[in-house]
């Protein structure tokens, strides 16, 4: 049972579903023959070969006979590579349409790899490979011109331009648009895509056919689906945004002639009589039956007519609960590994990344009950049962136990809350068998549970502490037993090291000792707040293979835990709400228990604002204080805030060499500080910003203390 799917198999799976359904006309996401996360590999001459070769297969099947269809490939036209989409119907190329408009910031390098087609309206002969049963094919910004109606491309990133191609196309007549996208998700993100879906006809008229990538592609990216068919600005049909299905098709029973009515304005007719021409490429084939008397009967029952779906939008709790949880899965199954190991803290962070993995295994839960087989044939390898057994993993608690493996480590320094914690959320999201404890070194130092490990560390901490003394003769100290800053913080980042190696010590060989093969993936838990901060130690717990709230604010993490507590039943999350964050890294006094946002010297929700206006508003260390001298003032003065900004810069250019070492992230957040490509920056800052710091003070020392008189107000 073990089912392997490549693209060409997605790719005739849609075909096939959608003429199933009546369907004449066959939309496919932005370069989906060999998949929108190729990167560099779009630069190698095999890229392109084994993507002609996918398509000759395509070409070749009489599954697509009698029905448009749009796929997209790299092309290599003149010698240079193009981004495009290749319109084929009954074994023949029709159109090969270029992407104009490039994505090229953020997550998106486009540029990198393809050039863009500058020939507006222009088109050329393309010379196709020999495996081709043909010559040519038009090359170019050109249309398709069936008997009955005239489609057009606009390929993703051109619909977000100001100046879009659907524009001048429904100008010239075109009346149905499609839409290729690679769009990655994002929290709070949809609602901006699925306006100028409907924005992109509203005005002009039209039927647009959006077709997205749903999945993870091989790195840090999560295409979040959500398939979407609108008329005359109205949403129709609506696909998932987050699921573990590989292929879903969304379609729709149109009428043309709602189009050709709400473009019989005066206003838009005038320009459309001046609008430019577009080069039709003819077919003789129609999209409709042309005869209202035989439209079949399921089709006709279908007919959109003036209806309007509401469409379905997922709360930002919603979004963490399932964007996360559907990329681990797809990042398990493509490495072909057994599982996940966490180090549990006994904090939220390393909470959410556990209750993430939970709702992984509901949805596999869920989708076992449907009998969705390729996630039935993933589970089984990863749980290491034969192909042909029975086994459904319908109970997610049960799933879990098998394959999610968490570990408490504790020092003398750890408290018996966060240990307890630790332990009760394991339980909860975990069913434990009858063999629950497989071996204990002594009641004090290890315990191991069908898939939790509680253990003390102690031995291994002195053990290094020694060696340093040995070796040098200096015994370090904590700060509260009268030692250095220096001091105090190497002893805390020494245990936060050990943990990593512990991790990836128990990762390898945990699934040995429960008499398996294979290892587990190690799970990171830093938040994206504190990366922006560098409040982790280099090389510590942060390091892993993968972290699914890396892009996941502190401020959103616990809004998605108190959904998690009703939503998945887990009253033992209210704890984690309730407790204060820390490290647990130094000793606890009479007078001193570390705490994470004294340790910083901000706040969580402050560090949000610090992030946005960074990334998102452009702004430096000046431009940031004088928007929060206007959003602040209220409440601060203006050196208290100057204070501020001047502290976060200093912490974040200071620490942001950890940025470059940073564990691979799920993308959720807009002001991620994500080093690989989406926040370029160097790793070596004048971290004291001297010119920048002193224009600061200088402005903030004759500014008007406004927060002062807030408090006179208020007091009066």
């Amino acid at each position: 049972m073990q089912i392997q799917k490549g693209n060409y198999e997605r790719i005739m799976e849609s075909i096939a579903v959608a003429k199933s359904r009546g369907a004449t006309l066959r939309v496919g996401p932005e370069l989906e023959i060999p998949g929108y996360g190729c990167l560099d590999h779009f630069l190698e001459g095999d890229t392109v070969l084994h993507s002609w070769e996918v398509l000759a297969k395509i070409l070749s099947s009489e599954e697509t006979m009698g029905i448009v269809c749009d796929v997209g490939m790299p092309v290599v036209h003149k010698n240079v590579i193009y981004n495009c989409r290749v319109i084929i119907h009954n074994k023949k190329v029709l159109v090969i349409r270029p992407k104009m408009w490039l994505a090229n910031d953020g997550n998106y390098r486009e540029l990198r790899y393809f050039t863009p087609w500058t020939k507006h309206r222009q088109w050329e002969d393309h010379y196709l490979p020999r495996i081709i049963q043909a010559t040519k094919a038009p090359f170019g910004d050109a249309v398709i011109s069936t008997v009955d109606t005239c489609i057009g491309v606009e390929l993703c990133e051109e619909l977000f331009t100001p100046a879009s191609p659907h524009i001048l196309m429904g100008l010239d007549g075109v009346e149905i648009f499609t839409n290729s996208s690679g769009s990655h998700h994002e929290l709070r993100k949809l609602y901006r895509r699925v306006e100028l879906i409907k924005e992109a006809t509203l005005k002009l008229g039209g039927i647009y056919l959006y077709a997205n990538q749903q999945g993870c592609d091989g790195d840090r990216l999560y295409y979040d689906g959500c398939a979407m068919i609108a008329v005359n600005g109205r949403i129709v049909a609506q696909g998932s945004q987050f699921s573990l299905t590989d292929v879903e098709v969304v379609t729709a029973t149109v009428d043309i002639e709602d189009v050709r009515a709400h473009r019989a304005k005066s206003s838009r007719s005038m320009q459309a009589a001046a609008a430019e021409r577009y080069h039709r490429v003819e077919v003789d084939f129609a999209l409709t039956s042309g005869k209202f008397d035989e439209v079949r009967e399921e089709d006709l029952a279908g007919l959109i007519g003036n209806k309007e779906i509401p469409v379905r939008y997922h709360s930002p709790e919603e979004e963490i609960a399932l964007g996360p949880a559907c990329w681990l899965w797809d990042y398990l199954r493509r490495s072909r590994t057994q599982g996940y190991f966490i180090p549990l803290s006994g904090g939220i962070d390393s909470c959410a990344t556990a209750v993430i993995v939970y709702s992984m295994c509901r949805l596999v839960a869920q989708a076992a009950s449907r009998g969705e087989v390729q996630v039935i044939a993933d589970a089984r390898r990863m749980t290491g049962e034969p192909e042909d057994s029975d086994y459904l993993p319908t109970d997610p608690r049960e799933f879990a136990n098998r394959i999610f493996h968490t570990c408490y480590m504790g020092t003398e320094n750890s408290s018996a809350e966060t240990r307890g914690r630790a332990k009760q959320l394991s339980e909860a999201i975990g069913r434990q068998g009858s063999h629950s404890i497989l071996y204990a070194a002594s009641a004090s130092d290890f315990f191991l549970f069908s898939y939790h490990v509680d253990l003390n560390m102690d031995s291994v901490v002195t053990a290094v502490r020694h060696l340093f003394g040995f070796v040098t003769g200096a015994r370090p100290r904590f700060r509260s037993q009268g030692g250095t800053n220096a001091e105090n913080l190497a002893l805390q980042n020494i245990q936060a090291r050990l943990r990593m190696v512990l991790a990836y010590m128990f990762a390898q060989l945990l699934p040995w000792v429960r008499g398996k093969n294979g290892g587990l993936l190690v799970l990171g838990s830093a938040n994206v707040d504190e990366s922006l901060r560098g409040y982790l130690t280099k090389y510590d717990c942060s390091s892993a293979d993968i972290n699914p709230i890396g892009g996941i604010s502190k401020t959103d993490l616990k809004k998605f835990i108190a959904y998690a507590e009703d939503a998945f039943d887990l009253p033992i999350l209210k704890s984690f709400l309730d407790a204060v964050p820390t490290a647990e890294l130094e000793p606890i006094t009479e007078t001193y228990v570390q705490s994470d946002e004294a340790d910083m010297g901000m706040t969580y929700d402050e560090l949000s604002v610090f992030g946005r206006l960074r990334k998102n508003e452009k702004c430096g260390p000046y431009s940031t204080f004088t928007k929060l001298v206007h959003e602040w003032g209220s409440f601060l003065s203006p050196i208290q805030i100057a204070e501020k900004v001047k502290l976060f810069f200093f912490e974040h250019a200071r620490n942001r060499h950890k940025m470059t070492t940073l564990t691979p992230a799920y993308h959720a957040e807009s002001y991620s500080p994500d080093d690989n490509r989406f926040d370029l920056r160097p790793f070596l800052y004048p971290s004291r910003f001297p010119w920048q710091f002193k224009k600061i003070d200088e402005v903030a020392a004759v500014l008007p203390d406004r927060s002062k008189q807030a408090d006179k107000t208020k007091t009066e």
